[in-house]
């Protein structure tokens, strides 16, 4: 079972983003914060989870939680500030949802910039350590996944309704064919090098393709 709390503090926050490595779409996170004690033997990092047990579990957290946010960046910050920035600036947006507000702040991952002056500790892989870190990255998944299904509407040629915006072959095949959308980072590769397709085209048939899915990211 994972971890319940860090500190000493009675609201302490557990932080995640998602879509940090997607060629399309917003970046999202969501801060989440549960009562003193809270255990679940059931969370776990959003990535180690099948789609219908992480919607599965978001009911729970929407429910156990004492406060939680979500927020997200769009693609003009990110291509703005960069990816790095956009996404501690969506955690900063999560956070200030909270109610009341945390008196320390547990961040997925080695990098966060000071949110007030509230005290934090970065946590490398850290929703597969901490109960509120891991069920911050399911919120985050989660509803980004909801974002981009909408968007899949608007958009069905990129496949976004499979994979979310993350740089598979088929994606990069649909920007090839289409063009980019207004929701590409252009800030980001989206033409892959000379030769990818068939080098993947090599790996997969022999089993070994590590181009990454939707299903495998964050």
């Amino acid at each position: 079972m994972l971890q319940s709390c860090y500190s000493q503090s009675e609201w302490e926050a557990g932080c995640d983003e998602a879509g940090r490595g997607c060629l399309a779409g917003p970046v999202f996170a969501a801060a989440v914060m549960f009562p003193p004690g809270y255990r679940n033997p059931r969370l776990d990092d959003s990535k180690k989870l099948t789609g219908k047990a992480r919607y599965a579990l978001r009911e729970e957290i929407l429910r156990d939680a004492s406060s939680y946010g979500v927020a997200k960046a769009d693609v003009q910050e990110i291509d703005r500030c960069n990816i790095l920035q956009a996404s501690i600036e969506a955690m900063h947006r999560a956070l200030a949802q909270l109610n009341p507000q945390p008196g320390f702040i547990l961040v997925d991952g080695n990098r966060f910039k000071p949110y007030g002056s509230v005290p934090y500790a970065c946590m490398v892989k850290g929703d597969a350590r901490w109960l509120s870190i891991a069920a911050a990255s399911i919120l985050a998944k989660t509803f980004r996944d909801d974002y981009m299904q909408q968007l899949d509407a608007l958009y069905p040629q990129y496949g976004w309704r499979r994979n979310k915006g993350y740089p598979t072959a088929a994606h990069y095949q649909a920007i090839g064919l289409h063009g980019i959308s207004p929701h590409h980072r252009k800030t980001f590769r989206l033409f892959p090098e000379p030769g990818l397709f068939d080098a993947l085209r090599r790996k997969n048939e022999a089993g070994t393709s590590d181009l990454p899915s939707w299903e495998g990211c964050k």
